[in-house]
C-alpha cells in the first residue's frame, strides 16, 4: 500500500467518524445506522449491554428519549490495517440538554458535558467506510 493510498483511508474512515456525530446530532437515525456494517457491534459510552447488527442499532437510537445534544469530536487516530480494514480511536465531548418551551436554546443538564471515547473497527464495503464495531467509554463521571 503506498502513502497515499494509506492516507486516503485514513481521510474516508475519519469523515465516516465525523458525518456519523453529526448525523446522530440531527437524530438522523436511519443515516446513523447506515454507517454500519450489517453484523456490526454497538458498544454506547455510557454502557449497557451491546447491540448486534444494523437493525437493532438503529431500533436503539429510536428508542432513546429525545434531547438536544452536540457531540464534539477529537483527535481522531486512524490505523490501516489492509486496503479494507482499519481500526481508529476518537474523543469525544457531549453536551446535552433539554429544547427550550420558546424554541430558543436549549437548556444544559445537569449530566453534561459527557467526555469520553470511540475505538472503532471499520472495514469498506460496497457501500464505503462502514463501521463494523464501535466501542464507546467515558473518561468522568457524569
Amino acid at each position: 500500500m503506498t502513502d497515499d493510498e494509506r492516507r486516503a483511508i485514513e481521510a474516508d474512515c475519519t469523515r465516516l467518524i465525523n458525518r456519523y456525530a453529526n448525523l446522530n446530532d440531527a437524530h438522523d437515525w436511519d443515516g446513523c445506522a447506515a454507517l454500519y456494517t450489517e453484523d456490526a457491534v454497538f458498544r454506547r459510552p455510557s454502557g449497557g449491554d451491546p447491540v448486534h447488527g444494523r437493525e437493532a442499532i438503529r431500533a436503539s437510537f429510536r428508542a432513546r428519549p429525545p434531547r438536544a445534544q452536540r457531540h464534539v469530536i477529537a483527535n481522531v487516530v486512524v490505523d490501516v490495517e489492509g486496503p479494507a480494514t482499519a481500526r481508529a480511536f476518537s474523543a469525544i465531548v457531549l453536551y446535552m440538554g433539554q429544547a427550550a418551551d420558546d424554541g430558543g436554546l436549549p437548556v444544559q443538564d445537569g449530566t453534561s458535558p459527557l467526555i469520553g471515547w470511540y475505538r472503532d473497527r471499520l472495514a469498506l464495503t460496497p457501500d464505503g467506510w462502514r463501521f463494523s464495531e464501535r466501542t464507546g467509554g467515558l473518561d468522568f463521571r457524569p
